[in-house]
């Protein structure tokens, strides 16, 4: 390994061979585990010649690698990984005219499709991952997507590629007049016709059967009436050659779509009816069981779900054109044609993209099985003529319930193409045998049914090993024969189609990995860590701006663009804690962890609900447990504790702060960076002030520290907009905290005794009905989350997260209650994190909504995140988040009302833009300035 990586780095080469690094890129979105060697990020196409000839020097094989959102483990290699998304990742050129465009192979599918659509033409697979995977590994996998009905597979959209052989010869392909070509590489090519040449019987007669027989490689191209080596090498998931440029070809987007819903009574009854619906002509036909549906519901209400036809599977229909008229006329005649008797016309584009992001977030969803343990990829991606796909859905049924595992199907039913995950015993004695059985005998099922082992994810390492059940051995024998033209020395990407590694070898959950003395209690999860960070399939959502759908995560990745700072790689690096290759005081987990905010993004975001900020609390708990702690753990991680202190002598306190050269010198022995301005603490703190009043339906206002030393102007508010309701607040008997700050500095033990001590003091109220009304929203969150991973079992824990409400949970549930009349009144409004992620923003979306005023939501995360921001070291990071969404918003409404109920949120607002920002109470209290 020494000798590879000082081979590379005297190459002047981007190298990464670090423990986290490895561990990071040890695995993609697939079942397996291969540290890397090393992992180069190639500045340009010189240096990918160059790691290429250390390979060559070394025999150290070269993996190419994208997103690493591979679910058959194509992405994964012993040796070099080549990272094309870090820098080779910039749309070329665009030719609107003849509808091309240039990319470099690390190109993200969203950036070419954002690059091209102003010139009214697209790129046309749209994959699942189409925010966050790659042109390179699309053109890898011969992906497809939804829409492949109109659109097709990336080989038809593909008009040339350049590339690198393994002997570091440049290759060119491409069409001349329609013909095709190729250039360079002169002996790999011949070799190739060659190849091609010896088994032209088999190749004639054993491909091209049907639209999704993606498995092995696409000898068919090499035919000699065609010849088309860019068809040939789509879909050789890097063992043939490696991409550094691509020409795609564009097409015009139709402006109107509709979508039909169609409800069957089970999964096989929407299989049988995909080719009737496919006659219609869509552009999609895509069907989800209702298995995946139930899993969406439990893990996020039924707002996640828009209203659908009865049924126990359905068919999501698109159908496309250019008039609205005669699409909707299509749409209606598909609906009253007797595929269904449940049909739902969708033609409102917002319901729309509600359906499609559930359908996107269906590998990350169906990452949790009905059983409610974790499912798992592998078989995730066969195909069959679509005539016989219900047929097909019908006997993978009965195949699943002999081996006693479960599934949630879903795909692209009108192309025949099925995804699923399922829930193999992965953890227990013999569970890898169950795999490689049930994945044997599921390749038989195709293979009798006609169909391909992948339709669209490639064979990799999960499938590559099964081809003899579906070809026969001559063609076995050409793939050998075409791999060993180009590649005679198997340096790329080995293990892969030809000479595969065994299905169930390197499987990264498989066994058990049993931690003690854990602080959380990880409810969800069985109390084990090991299979909450396996949540993470390694889709790659954290690697993609989720900002249209309104989402946070993942902040530090937006930022950074660093794998280390994406929700994947930290749960990857975590997944080598668990497995005890890095210990939790390794630096490499700590460099992994820095840049979290806790902004508990993922955990709503993330479809298989990785909840990361509760992991980087675990790791800082077991690493300085009884050692010590880094100083802002003990200024910022009890800021409770000096707040009251400070409360005594507000004045004091502030004049201490302010004074140039001791206001210095107490931001360093704090940990707090030189460029923040500290916050004030309040002359009169909030609970000095308060006064109950008699009358009034009682409820228990939970005055958190943020709110009664720093903002208590939030907390009188709120008292006031409670009492114009009917209520009348009162204060907990004794001064109490959630523990929040101890909690996202890893002080568990503490937090734990905190929020005890909070708990018995709000439980009578809890247990007699009395709301508890939270003021900050992450204070709240914590009462209703993570009071469950720190106090689990407890009955007076369980009714204090069950009394909690937010302002706005509780005012909308008041009979007779009627927001103020906001007309006119223009907002910028920042929900705070954990209110997005744990509470819910869209009781106060519909609130506001109905105050008439004209509110525009800001997506992502504010950037101070609790004592983040303020953190040495962290500040460029906590800015540079800020200017995701905040800072261009207030920039482009500076007269704007600013609302965020976040302390942090609004501290960044003033710290950053100088700006006031108020909290939902202000904004409805009618007393209040700053409205």
């Amino acid at each position: 390994m020494t000798d590879v990586v000082a081979a590379l780095e005297a190459a002047g080469l981007e190298v990464r061979a670090d423990a986290g690094t490895r561990g990071m890129y040890a695995s993609d979105a697939s079942l397996y585990r291969i540290p890397p060697l090393a992992v180069v990020r190639p500045r340009h196409v010189d240096e990918v010649a160059a790691a290429l000839a250390v390979a060559r020097e070394t025999g150290v094989p070269v993996t190419s690698r994208g997103a690493g959102t591979s679910v058959a483990g194509n992405a994964v290699g012993r040796g070099i990984v080549l990272d094309f998304s870090r820098h080779l990742n910039r749309v070329l050129a665009v030719d609107p005219e003849a509808r091309t465009a240039v990319v470099e192979p690390g190109t993200v599918h969203a950036v070419l499709q954002k690059a091209v659509t102003p010139h009214g033409v697209r790129f046309g697979p749209d994959p699942s991952t189409h925010p966050r995977c790659t042109i390179g590994g699309m053109i890898g996998n011969n992906a497809c997507g939804s829409r492949s009905l109109a659109y097709g597979r990336t080989s038809d959209n593909v008009a040339g590629l350049e590339l690198l052989t393994a002997a570091g010869e440049t290759l060119a392909t491409g069409y001349d007049a329609r013909v095709p070509f190729a250039r360079g590489a002169a002996a790999a090519v011949d070799a190739a016709r060659a190849a091609v040449g010896r088994h032209l019987a088999t190749a004639r007669t054993e491909f091209d059967r049907f639209g999704r027989q993606v498995s092995g490689y696409a000898v068919q191209h090499l035919l000699p009436e065609r010849f088309d080596l860019t068809q040939a090498l789509v879909g050789s998931e890097g063992t043939l050659a490696v991409i550094t440029r691509a020409t795609v070809k564009l097409v015009v987007d139709a402006p109107v779509r509709v979508v039909v819903v169609l409800g069957f009574r089970d999964i096989v009854a929407a299989g049988e009816a995909a080719p009737a619906v496919v006659a219609h002509g869509p552009t999609s036909c895509e069907g989800l069981d209702s298995r995946l549906i139930d899993v969406l519901l439990a893990r996020r209400g039924p707002a996640a779900v828009p209203p659908l036809p009865r049924g126990g599977a359905w068919l999501f229909v698109e159908l496309a054109g250019d008039d609205a008229g005669e699409v909707e006329a299509r749409a209606r005649r598909l609906a009253a044609d007797g595929i269904s008797d449940a049909t739902l016309v969708v033609t409102d584009p917002a319901t729309q993209a509600q359906l499609w992001r559930i359908r996107e977030d269906g590998a990350g969803l169906a990452g949790r099985a009905p059983s409610d343990r974790p499912a798992w990829p592998g078989w995730e991606d066969a195909a069959v003529p679509p005539q016989r796909l219900g047929a097909y859905l019908a006997r993978f049924d009965e195949l699943v319930a002999a081996y006693k595992l479960t599934s949630a199907p879903f795909g692209h039913f009108g192309d025949g193409c099925m995804h699923v995950r399922l829930d193999f015993p992965l953890d227990e004695p013999g569970g890898t045998k169950i795999l490689r059985d049930f994945l044997t005998d599921a390749a038989k099922l195709v293979g009798e049914f006609g169909g391909s082992l992948s339709g669209e994810h490639g064979d990799g390492r999960a499938r590559s090993e099964l081809l003899p059940h579906m070809y026969s051995a001559d063609a076995i024998a050409l793939f050998a024969a075409v791999k060993h033209a180009f590649d005679p020395g198997n340096l790329l990407n080995p293990g892969v189609l030809v000479d595969p590694d065994p299905v169930d070898a390197d499987v990264r959950p498989a066994g058990r990995f049993p931690l003690k003395a854990l602080a959380m209690a990880y409810p969800h999860d069985g109390g084990d860590l090991a299979q909450a960070v396996h949540r993470c399939t390694g889709v790659g959502k954290c690697r993609a701006d989720n900002s249209a759908a309104g989402g946070v995560m993942c902040p530090s990745y937006l930022a950074t663009r660093e794998e280390k700072d994406s929700t994947r790689g930290r749960a990857r690096v975590l997944q080598e804690v668990v497995r005890g290759e890095l210990a939790w005081s390794d630096p490499a987990v700590h460099d992994a962890l820095d840049l979290c905010l806790s902004c508990k993004g993922c955990a709503s975001d993330c479809p298989t609900g990785i909840d990361m900020a509760t992991y980087k609390s675990e790791v800082l708990h077991q690493t300085y447990r009884g050692r010590l702690r880094p100083r802002s753990h003990y200024t910022l991680g009890m800021l409770p504790r000096w707040a009251r202190l400070a409360g005594w002598t507000p004045r004091l306190a502030n004049l201490g702060m302010r004074l140039p050269g001791l206001g210095r010198l107490l931001r360093w022995l704090a940990g707090v960076d030189r460029r923040r301005t500290v916050p004030a603490f309040a002359r009169r703190p909030f609970r000095r002030t308060f006064r109950p009043e008699p009358g009034g339906t009682p409820v228990i206002l939970f005055a958190d520290s943020f709110s009664d030393a720093f903002s208590p102007d939030a907390a009188a508010a709120t008292v006031r907009v409670l009492r114009a309701a009917g209520y009348e607040p009162r204060l907990p008997s004794s001064a109490v905290c959630c523990g929040l700050t101890w909690i996202t500095t890893g002080q568990l033990d503490s937090a734990r005794t905190i929020l005890s001590r909070t708990v018995a003091a709000l439980a009578p109220d809890a247990h007699a009905g009395v709301p508890i009304v939270g003021i900050e929203p992450s204070c709240t969150a914590v009462l209703r989350s993570d009071i469950h991973e720190l106090l689990p079992g407890d009955e007076d824990a369980a009714a204090v997260a069950g009394a909690v409400r937010t302002l706005a949970e509780l005012l909308t549930a008041t009979p007779g209650w009627t927001p103020p009349d906001l007309s006119g009144v223009e907002v910028v409004a920042q929900p705070h994190c954990h209110h997005h992620a744990v509470l819910g923003w869209k009781t106060d979306a519909d609130l506001l909504a109905a105050t008439g005023a004209k509110v525009r939501r800001l997506a992502g995360c504010c950037g101070l995140a609790g004592n983040f921001g303020v953190e040495i070291g962290h500040y460029d990071v906590s800015v540079a988040v800020a200017g995701q969404h905040l800072l261009p918003a207030l920039d482009a409404a500076p007269d704007a009302v600013v609302l965020a109920d976040g302390f942090s949120c609004r501290t960044q607002v003033a710290d950053l833009r100088d700006r006031p920002a108020v909290h939902l109470a202000q904004l409805l209290d009618p007393s209040t300035p700053a409205r």
